[in-house]
């Protein structure tokens, strides 16, 4: 059974049929009913539940049939809504990660319609504003809602590639108050591990028991693996401009800590970047390029330990990272216009 074929069975084949009335409903599709209001979605299960997910089905004649997992009783939730209909303005106090199963869906974050395309996927984070978009189109979408607790702790298991480990968590979890989500898109070549994974993880939902907690939790560290592997994710760009300083600082921090040896093949290597990235980033932060900034960083190592230390020029000029003395010599004048001996003894006695 496909996962599409999973989300139909669900949605459509429950003998409990839930009333628009339900207080459930406001859950599955609240809509619009203000455009100058905001509402927040609180998680709905107790601490311990990792995740839970709601499964969509749009058709083409404006109906809407959807359902809720885990759930005591299963039920399923149809509507009709007008052309162009939305969503009430809605938030989280958790993160919602949705699938595009089929079809194409549409959501209006932060003020921007984006269109997601059958594969792909959209991260919201907590306290983002955004619409769900209901086109005359039929779409699947699954939605799922992931605690913080253990969204946390993925991110701190290192259970996905670097890359998206620091952007996550850089993005995600250090800043509160920025609204944000990230547009993840298969690559060319990606498998299909990750609908198989997304499969898995709703049939655990699905057939929920006191094992499904832990089950679900090693699914959902599965997923973000997968996805640190064989999709590549875009930035809003509220997130692109606040990640290009969280980046700077975590990128220098680095250099700052390697700086006798750094090579801007080892932050290639460590961050997933192309080299002139690099540049580029450091260049429209700082003024200078990536060389003239570890330069810069090692003649002023040198200075501290011309002045704090009893250590030969030899010895500092290795200690900061050059094995060509006459190199060390040459930056450092170019620097002072004197030598570093000249410099020491000028700077001890003045």
């Amino acid at each position: 059974m496909t996962l599409a074929h999973l989300c139909e069975d669900i949605c459509y084949h429950s003998s409990f049929q839930l009333k628009q009335t339900d207080p459930i409903s406001s859950r599955l599709m609240c809509p619009e009913y203000s455009k100058f209001s905001t509402e927040t979605k609180t998680y709905p299960y107790p601490h311990q539940e990792p995740v839970f997910a709601l499964c969509w089905i749009l058709s083409a004649d404006n109906k809407l049939c959807a359902t809720l997992k885990p759930s005591k009783t299963d039920f399923s939730y149809c509507t009709t809504f007008p052309n162009t209909k939305k969503t009430q303005l809605h938030t989280h106090d958790y993160l919602e990660l949705a699938y595009i199963v089929s079809g194409e869906f549409s959501q209006k974050i932060l003020g921007k319609t984006i269109t997601f395309h059958q594969g792909e996927l959209c991260f919201i984070d907590k306290n983002c504003a955004h619409q769900d978009c209901f086109l005359p189109t039929s779409a699947t979408i699954l939605f799922f809602g992931i605690s913080n607790s253990v969204f946390h702790d993925i991110m701190t298991s290192h259970v996905a590639e670097e890359k998206i480990t620091k952007f996550l968590n850089s993005a995600l979890l250090k800043q509160k108050d920025l609204q944000q989500y990230l547009h993840f898109k298969p690559h060319k070549d990606a498998s299909n591990l990750l609908e198989e994974t997304l499969k898995t993880l709703l049939l655990e939902l699905i057939h929920h028991d006191e094992a499904s907690p832990h089950i679900c939790k090693g699914l959902l560290m599965r997923i973000f693996r997968i996805l640190s592997i064989d999709y590549d994710f875009s930035l809003s760009k509220e997130l692109k401009k606040e990640m290009n300083w969280l980046l700077f600082e975590e990128i220098t921090s680095y250099i700052k800590e390697h700086y006798q040896n750094i090579t801007i093949q080892q932050l290639t290597k460590q961050f997933h970047f192309q080299e002139d990235y690099f540049n580029r980033l450091i260049k429209s932060k700082v003024g200078v390029t990536y060389t003239e900034y570890v330069q810069d960083l090692r003649l002023k190592m040198a200075e501290q330990l011309l002045l704090e230390t009893n250590l030969s020029i030899d010895e500092i000029s290795e200690e900061i990272g050059y094995q060509n003395k006459g190199y060390f010599y040459k930056l450092f004048m170019e620097r002072y216009h004197i030598t570093p001996a000249q410099f020491r003894k000028k700077e001890l006695h003045s």
